[in-house]
């Protein structure tokens, strides 16, 4: 069996040199460990094909070129092809660069790998037997974490490209503040003031970047009916897709919000959907595997509780928000709540809710893989005095149901913080937390 002619040609086209192109450096990076598939994962349009340009371009700057390559499969022309192409296009790689085979590591970076069937089983014998670092990138539609994980029988490590973080919103600007630059000038703090609330308004999809309001707005409103024809409904073969749109519509349309899947099934009921229980459990599930939403669980250790509890609701990106929200109750508290639960996923956080035994709310217990504890409570708005102290109560009493968590309250700008901070309580501006570079393992 020869080999397709239009691979040949995308072989003959990816050994070439390139010069590096102005493209917005993501600060996600592949785990640094050996003999694994990199699986590049993450919402639709979040930037994934870029990362893997950036990781070749990384590799070339200090590689021959034919030793770090892409290759893409979602040219309609190489539709139906098998993975017997994918050994074939090895092949074909190591007969023009047999000098390479066995003693030089090569990187492969494969792009939209899942439209090759049997994908999996051409990576783990690859794995196998020869030096190749093999980093996959593709839909979410059929490239989940978890599904990766299984095929790969436990040899893959998943990196999640999300939306622009603040950081990356800043430098996509050229306005990345300078490294140990967090005490900036009165005119540098307030274009970073500034920059925030935009980055609340649009969010941080590439794509959307300084587009006019509508547009963006038609843009986000694309993928997310992207997400759920090609990510749910063609996926798991899902029937009732009215009810589905119901359901993502009062996801997104409430951000922070609790909803339990029992008041949805409720609701949707009440609209005339003849929905089942399980099947808004399970729907829930295929929005979250998509990542367009996350749902947080009270923080706990029991199950019953968690089961008892409603979960809160949260978008992929603070521009959902407005993308959704026609009644004009969309509010910076909501997506600078939402901001702050991305970018602690963002840094591998074990993220839940907290509740006290007398019924007050933090919006965060986060876990961080270095090491400690974090309750975390978010307010756009504490010039209020009554607003304040409620959100310092609900700190202090979750701090003593918590007590190895250090406490922070997040403000949406400078001028918005307390004068005097309660002791074991760190004020900040969210953008100052956001932009301050996290632990290191």
């Amino acid at each position: 069996m020869p080999l397709h002619p239009i691979l040949a040609e995308t072989l003959r086209m990816a050994l070439e040199p390139s010069e590096p192109t102005r493209r917005t450096r993501r600060d996600a990076r592949l785990p640094a460990v050996p003999g694994k598939v990199h699986s590049v994962i993450g919402m639709r349009r979040s930037g994934k094909t870029t990362f893997l340009r950036q990781l070749l371009e990384e590799r070339r700057a200090t590689l021959p070129p034919e030793r770090a390559i892409l290759i893409g499969f979602d040219d309609d022309r190489l539709a139906g092809i098998e993975a017997d192409q994918l050994a074939l296009l090895l092949e074909e790689y190591f007969r023009i660069h047999p000098e390479l085979r066995a003693r030089e590591p090569v990187h492969w970076f494969l792009d939209e790998i899942q439209l090759v069937p049997g994908w999996e089983r051409f990576c783990r014998r690859v794995l196998d037997t020869e030096r190749v670092e093999l980093v996959v990138s593709g839909s979410s539609a059929r490239l989940l974490s978890r599904e990766v994980h299984t095929a790969l029988r436990g040899r893959s490590m998943a990196t999640v490209i999300r939306p622009f973080s603040f950081r990356e919103f800043l430098r996509h600007r050229g306005e990345e503040p300078a490294p140990g630059g967090l005490r900036p000038t009165a005119v540098e703090r307030s274009l970073v003031e500034k920059r925030f609330r935009e980055f609340l308004v649009e969010g941080g999809f590439p794509e959307v970047q300084g587009l006019p309001a509508a547009v963006r707005i038609e843009l986000l409103q694309g993928y997310v009916d992207t997400v759920l024809f090609r990510d749910v409904v063609e996926r798991y073969k899902v029937s009732q897709v009215e009810a589905l749109r119901w359901l993502v519509r009062q996801c997104l349309r409430n951000p922070a919000g609790h909803l339990s899947a029992h008041r949805l099934y409720r609701d949707l009921r009440s609209q005339g959907y003849g929905v089942a229980k399980d099947t808004v459990h399970a729907l829930l599930g295929h929005l979250t595997d998509a990542f367009l939403i996350s749902a947080l669980s009270i923080a706990t250790d029991s199950e019953r509780q968690r089961h008892a509890n409603p979960r809160k609701i949260y978008p992929a990106d603070p521009g959902l928000i407005r993308a959704f929200d026609w009644s004009g109750r969309a509010n910076l508290g909501h997506a600078l709540e939402t901001a702050v639960l991305n970018e602690l996923e963002r840094r591998g956080a074990e993220v839940g809710y907290a509740k006290t035994a007398e019924g007050l709310e933090v919006d965060f217990l986060a876990r961080h893989p270095a090491g400690g504890e974090e309750l975390i409570q978010v307010c756009a708005e504490v010039s209020d005095p009554a607003t304040l102290e409620r959100e310092l109560r609900g700190l202090q009493a979750a701090g003593r149901e918590h007590p190895r968590a250090a406490k922070r309250l997040l403000a949406l700008d400078r001028d918005a913080l307390p004068h005097a901070a309660p002791p074991g309580v760190e004020v900040q501006p969210a953008y100052e937390w956001l932009l301050t570079p996290p632990q290191a393992d």
